[in-house]
């Protein structure tokens, strides 16, 4: 997500202090990654850039190939019981360590345990508490042995879960579900993610380390698919200035760039041609409404506020395409549902919406006489900034006077997190998994650290936990439908824009293609000569 997994840390500076090592090396595929990571041990990972890494370091028991389809990983195959509740994985009788023993089901099991232990503080512990035991072991209720998740001998794994979850196969490919070399751990305590010191069971391992400089990984040769992988290095080199980024690239520095600037985007275009490709995401940036203070607190507010926003100029004029119109919570696409529900305003422009808001906010006392006015809050960036005036501005035409209050990102998200007073605010989302669960749980009573607004609506609430232990995939995906339309009527969150991944591919990087889970596996590329 937008707020828990993206760390930029690294510097120009940096960058350039490790451009001779790697910018005329032959074979490596030179690769701009999101950020430099905070951490690789992947129990306590939570951005998107080690994500990246870690995907190419490790195999789950499944992982995902290069058009974010679910792929067997250490386990070569695995049955489903009738109820949905237990999943037998068999493991492959060739799965290795970097170091060439075996992986075997109780790697597995130690793994989930160490994840789920309090003094682990895993900040995406949750991600696993469908699993039996999981959130009672992880909040120090019960002892690990209360997990469900038992080895049936060296290659047969069993998971139980307390209810069906259809995207419970999808949670296997997050970092958080690949299993850590248990002696390495024991041996050398956090340092067990140094180079010569980690173990790792994916197609690659470990060589170099430059904090702030980049990550270089090599083929795992012990690896059952090791002979068949084309490109045989990679150097994660990461990003945090988009322009510095972009020059690199057009020096034929970097084969790739997994974020571009949005404000140059015409411009890269009119560059570069085809090897700006963009995708689908699963994100979301919506305006939280503080439902619980006047007059915002008035759903006729919130829908005059609403269909006064011309989501078209938003993602197409100021975004360049990057983003897409959002009038749902969940982006379309999404795995296990049915084409989203809408809120109002996708027919016709905003200017047509204009006779009905003005209604709506006279309904409610405002005026020429007495304006709405609205504090409109929002996370510093050029992006952000850009897309408040415009708001504004929309708003302005019916009299709104808005004053904005901008802080920088820690600062906003915990504000909100925290309960601070507000009016609107920015927020923004970017899921775990491809399932509606994943956006309309934010909007769930009691959801304090993630529901920023604290709305709260008890059918709603019902709704999401009779999907919670619906087995019926189409009538799960019903009830969600009906909770997300009580959502969009309601309107505690404006949707505003959808997520598109944004990349820079040069010709000779062959394999990639975008997809909504943004997976691009290095194992499935391939380097021009």
């Amino acid at each position: 997500m937008a707020i828990r997994r993206r760390a930029w840390l690294a510097g120009a500076a940096a960058l350039a202090a490790v451009r001779p090592v790697h910018a005329g090396e032959s074979g490596l595929y030179r690769r701009g990654n999101d950020a430099d990571p905070e951490t690789l041990d992947p129990h306590r990972s939570s951005t998107v850039a080690e994500a990246h890494i870690l995907r190419d370091l490790f195999d789950g028991l499944v992982t995902y190939d290069n058009h974010g389809t679910i792929i067997p990983g250490a386990a070569r195959s695995w049955t489903v019981s009738e109820d949905g509740l237990t999943f037998r994985f068999d493991l492959r009788p060739d799965g290795r360590w970097s170091t060439g023993e075996p992986v075997t089901a109780d790697d597995f099991v130690y793994a989930f345990r160490r994840i789920l232990a309090p003094a682990t503080a895993a900040k995406y512990a949750e991600i696993l508490f469908p699993i039996r035991g999981a959130a009672g072991v992880n909040r120090g209720q019960t002892g690990d042995d209360a997990l469900g998740v038992i080895a049936e001998g060296p290659l047969r794994l069993t998971i139980t879960l307390e209810q069906p979850t259809p995207y419970f196969l999808e949670l296997l490919t997050h970092q958080t579900a690949v299993p850590v070399h248990r002696a390495s751990v024991e041996r050398y305590g956090d340092a067990f993610t140094r180079p010569g010191n980690f173990v790792t069971n994916g197609p690659y391992r470990l060589v170099d380390r430059v904090p702030g400089g980049g990550i270089t990984l090599e083929i795992n040769p012990h690896h059952p698919e090791a002979g068949a992988i084309a490109i045989r290095r990679v150097a994660f080199l990461p990003m945090s200035d988009m322009a510095s980024a972009v020059r690199r690239f057009a020096a034929g520095e970097l084969d790739s760039l997994s974020d571009l600037p949005v404000d140059q985007i015409a411009d890269l275009r009119r560059r570069f041609g085809t090897q700006v490709v963009l995708g689908p995401s699963l994100g979301l940036e919506v305006l939280v409404v503080n439902t619980h203070k006047a007059p915002f607190s008035d759903q006729r507010v919130r829908r005059a506020l609403s269909l006064l926003i011309d989501r078209e100029y938003l993602a197409d004029g100021l975004y360049g395409g990057t983003m897409s119109p959002a009038y749902s919570l969940c982006p379309p696409g999404i795995d296990n549902y049915r084409t989203p529900p809408e809120t109002e305003g996708r027919q016709g422009l905003p200017i047509d919406h204009e006779a009905e808001a003005r209604r709506l906010l006279a309904e409610a006392g405002f005026g020429p006489r007495q304006p709405l006015r609205v504090e409109y809050r929002f996370n510093v960036s050029d992006n952000n900034r850009n897309t408040a005036v415009a708001i504004a501005e929309m708003w302005r035409d019916l009299g709104i006077e808005t004053r904005f209050v901008y802080t920088d990102a820690k600062t906003h998200f915990a504000y909100l997190r925290d309960g601070g007073a507000f009016d609107v605010a920015r927020y923004a989302w970017i899921a775990d998994y491809s399932d509606p669960q994943n956006f309309l749980f934010l909007l769930q009573t009691g959801n304090d650290g993630l529901n920023a607004g604290r709305w709260s609506n008890t059918d709603y609430d019902a709704l999401l936990a009779r999907a919670g232990s619906e087995r019926d995939l189409g009538r799960r995906a019903d009830l969600m439908y009906e909770a997300e339309t009580i959502a969009l009527r309601e309107l505690p969150w404006i949707p505003l824009m959808h997520y598109r991944s944004k990349a820079l591919i040069a010709p000779r990087l062959h394999g990639y293609t975008p997809n909504v889970r943004n997976a691009a596996p290095t194992r499935f590329l391939r380097l021009d000569a």
